[in-house]
């Protein structure tokens, strides 16, 4: 996808850490304020999901849908796309951790596109709305646990 929005936040753990909260899409609903409900539909040899479905209630986004993942070999990264939504044509997304000494800086990286027609501007902030909110709420699951 062309457009994509990226952002970043340090979070004060190991980079295992952060992944380990990343992976556990059994708990999204208890940190992630939009995430109703998730169910891991498949998971690789490894044990890591690779199709997860989430049911998101973001006020006045609702959506059902499911991702693929793709999990990097290092632990440092995960990347994402749709499979199937309704409210969603396509979704791609990354999570990049980078070792900053005791710290982790993650960067999340993300390109939506509705079924409903979005002009740029209006797609590429709620991007980084959704970006900012999931950057916080998961610096606060990692630091609080």
């Amino acid at each position: 996808m062309a457009d994509e929005s990226t952002q970043s936040i340090v979070v004060d753990a190991p980079p295992a850490a952060i992944m380990a909260v990343i992976a556990d899409f059994a708990e999204y609903p208890e940190w992630a304020k939009a995430v109703k409900k998730t169910e891991v539909l498949e998971t690789g040899p490894d044990g890591k999901a690779q199709q997860v479905r989430f049911t998101l209630d973001a006020g006045p986004f609702k959506d059902v849908y499911t991702l693929s993942y793709d999990w990097a070999d290092d632990g440092l990264s995960v990347s994402w796309t749709l499979v199937k939504g309704q409210m969603q044509r396509a979704q791609e997304g990354t999570y990049r951790l980078t070792p900053e000494g005791d710290s982790t800086r993650v960067t999340y990286t993300l390109s939506v596109q509705l079924v409903v027609p979005m002009i740029g501007l209006f797609r590429r902030k709620a991007e980084k709305v959704i970006m900012d909110t999931a950057l916080k709420e998961l610096k606060r699951r990692v630091e609080g646990n």
